[in-house]
């Protein structure tokens, strides 16, 4: 004999089960557009794959290396445009260090003090970068504006500009790197990394002009271009900032919200009252309130559940754990 809510059950579990298995929707957007040039804070969609860190950490080995080079030359020349460039590449490479910070640090399992984990120290270091990025800013700015006033001939003219070509070459290979494993991997957040990379190459570029021009005699150019490029790492410091400070306080965008709320509602069975989500570092956190039917006995809420969780865990690969509260429709 077969009880009646048995065959609910059943049914429900099926519906719930094929509809799922239907909906693959996903949330693709231009790799160029809207992905905000930041430090400090690694876009999860990298993190989420080991091939995304290994390419994060060679870009970090490249920039680094450029920078490297570019400042021997700035203590040679005086090129006040370089030393502008040589700080906006050290600030690139800084991305990566969050990120290896979180990734060392969530080996580690919660304690009874940290129940959460230590997902928040790649924030906080991402707090610690911007401070860096703006001071940077504050000492490219006040050289600049000094030398303008002042305006002094550059030394060694020949290496400035090889210092900009090996900028420029540095950012390029970064880039074409970046482009690269985002396309291997799906990622159109390393994808846009690795425009913004070539964005910044051409930003080296600049301090090229200034070479030119105080090669024919027109030493003001140096600090124009040295202020020019200062205004970048001001709009970035502006940026980060920004991004850093919404997820140490628990923000998260619009965006997020919508993907998992239309993630979520093809699940049969129920309706989405309420979605709350924050990160801990390159993690997700995700809080769900779900309207069901009042007469959903325990089994059937639990099938629910687990199906909700496929289907996050399908469509937000960074999900690191959800919280599900089912209440009765009245």
């Amino acid at each position: 004999m077969v009880l009646q809510s048995d065959v609910d059950l059943a049914h429900r579990s099926s519906s719930v089960h094929v509809h799922s298995q239907r909906h693959h929707q996903h949330f693709h957007s231009d790799p160029t557009e809207g992905h905000a040039h930041t430090h400090g804070v690694i876009d999860p969609q990298i993190a989420a794959s080991d091939r995304g860190l290994w390419a994060v950490k060679w870009s970090f080995i490249g920039l680094i290396t450029t920078a490297v080079l570019q400042i021997g030359i700035v203590a040679l020349s005086g090129s006040v445009a370089l030393l502008a460039d040589t700080f906006h590449n050290f600030a690139d490479a800084a991305t990566a260090i969050p990120l290896g910070l979180a990734f060392w640090l969530s080996r580690r399992a919660p304690t009874p003090r940290f129940a959460y984990g230590y997902g928040r120290v790649e924030d906080l270091a991402g707090v610690v970068i911007v401070a860096i990025i703006c001071l940077s800013a504050m000492v490219t700015g006040y050289e600049s504006l000094h030398r303008f006033l002042q305006p002094q001939p550059i030394q060694q003219v020949g290496l400035v500009a090889f210092a900009a070509l090996v900028g420029f070459l540095g950012n390029e290979m970064v880039a074409r790197f970046r482009i690269r494993v985002g396309e291997e991997i799906n990622s159109a957040a390393l994808v846009a990394d690795g425009y913004h990379a070539r964005m910044d190459g051409l930003t080296s570029l600049a301090v090229l002009v200034s070479a030119l021009g105080a090669g024919l005699g027109f030493p003001i150019a140096d600090p124009l271009v040295g202020l020019c490029i200062t205004g970048v790492i001001i709009k970035i410091v502006i940026q980060s900032a920004q991004s850093v400070f919404t997820r140490l306080l628990d923000g998260a965008d619009p965006e997020l919200s919508h993907e998992i709320y239309h993630t979520v509602e093809p699940v049969d069975g129920v309706a989405v009252r309420q979605v709350r989500s924050r990160w801990l570092g390159h993690q997700l956190q995700v809080h769900l309130k779900l309207a069901v039917a009042a007469d959903l006995s325990i089994a059937e809420s639990e099938i629910l559940k687990q199906a909700v969780r496929d289907q996050l865990s399908q469509h937000l690969p960074c999900l690191r754990d959800s919280v599900i509260e089912l209440q009765p429709e009245h």
